[in-house]
């Protein structure tokens, strides 16, 4: 299996779009593009005549956009890689099912619908889509319910039509699947106040932001500018200002951390992803400093051994430099490769974790 990270180019949907319009073969595998007005998905490299912008919605896998309900283009045929792969099709078929369901299929039921036992079925689907299917029907209603959100009148109206069939349930899992509360989500993140400051550190401009439950983003780049710009691409309409005499202490203690990473940030962070990304992402948390490994390593850990290539898309997807150690994963043959924040802070970074001789 080909292991690397998405170049941080395609770390955004606007990245991706320009993958697409060049038709750029090298992200083939890396993401799916779905044609809201025909229902069809494809590889960024397909050659078929360009859909409009505004039509066009970005999926992780195949089985993501199967869920969704989109169906493979018959001229790249995205899918054909993963039917070589043994049961592939009873996997997608379940996707399907999940993408389809008003509420979440219980194992023994998909697994019955497979023709597989339960234990089998479980580890099969886990091996090819990368997480479980509880966990993944979850991510599929987080998505709806996202969806539902910004079109339903009432949250109440959205949760039952995501899927959820209590209250209790739906605002338990809320915080997680959104990153914040329901009703602030519905409003795009109005009602949502962030703080967040810009500026230097040895690796250049940094901006730290920071929601009610901790450190929410540590973005590190060329310039001020385009670090505050992806910080208002992500939270649009989150009220942001600056910090106070506090936060700037907890900007100062960030600092110090990106200067010297052997030591423990010793603040709470607000990790906001799929539950697959939180996987990934709590499994680099325990990499020590001065460590590194291998993007298949880090699969192998979180008990899902084909999924190199997912995991390099996680770490592609992290919006907590340093203190999410996304730098500490090479590859398999110990060579940096691509790192969100520029492959020079790379090795400037595990430099400085390197133990003093």
């Amino acid at each position: 299996m080909c292991v690397r990270q998405l170049p941080k180019r395609v770390a955004n949907d606007d990245a991706k779009w320009q993958a697409v319009a060049a038709r750029d073969s090298t992200f083939d595998g890396m993401f799916y593009f779905c044609v809201t007005s025909t229902l069809i998905y494809c590889k960024p490299s397909c050659p078929a005549r360009r859909p409009k912008r505004e039509n066009v919605r970005f999926h992780s896998s195949c089985a993501e956009a199967e869920a969704a309900g989109f169906r493979a283009c018959k001229r790249c045929k995205p899918s054909a890689a993963i039917t070589l792969v043994p049961h592939a099709d009873k996997v997608l078929a379940a996707c399907r099912s999940i993408g389809q369901a008003e509420g979440l299929p219980s194992l023994q039921a998909l697994s019955r619908e497979a023709g597989l036992s339960a234990h089998h079925f479980h580890r099969i689907f886990t091996s090819i889509v990368g997480v479980t299917p509880k966990a993944f029907g979850t991510e599929v209603r987080s998505n709806r319910a996202r969806q539902h959100l910004q079109s339903q009148a009432t949250v109440t109206g959205a949760l039952y039509d995501a899927g959820f069939n209590s209250h209790s349930r739906f605002y338990a899992a809320a915080l997680s699947m959104l990153g914040m509360s329901a009703s602030a989500y519905k409003n795009g993140g109005n009602g949502e106040n962030l703080r967040f400051a810009v500026g230097q550190c040895s690796l250049g401009a940094i901006l730290v932001a920071e929601s009610a439950k901790g450190i929410c983003a540590i973005l590190i780049g060329d310039d001020a500018e385009t670090l505050v710009k992806d910080l208002q691409d992500r939270f649009p309409n989150a009220a942001l200002s600056g910090g106070d005499r506090g936060f700037e202490k907890k900007v100062a203690t960030v600092v110090g951390f990106v200067d010297a990473p052997i030591r423990d940030l010793k603040l709470p962070l607000d990790i906001r992803g799929t539950a697959f990304q939180h996987k990934v992402w709590q499994a680099l948390r325990k990499v020590p400093p001065g460590s590194t490994v291998t993007y298949t390593e880090i699969a192998k850990l979180i008990g899902q051994p084909t999924a190199a290539r997912a995991v390099a898309g996680a770490c592609a997807a992290n919006p907590i430099a340093v203190a999410i150690p996304c730098h500490r994963v090479v590859r398999t043959n110990g060579d940096l490769s691509g790192y969100r924040w520029g492959v020079e802070r790379k090795r400037a970074l595990l430099t400085r974790e390197k133990p003093s001789p």
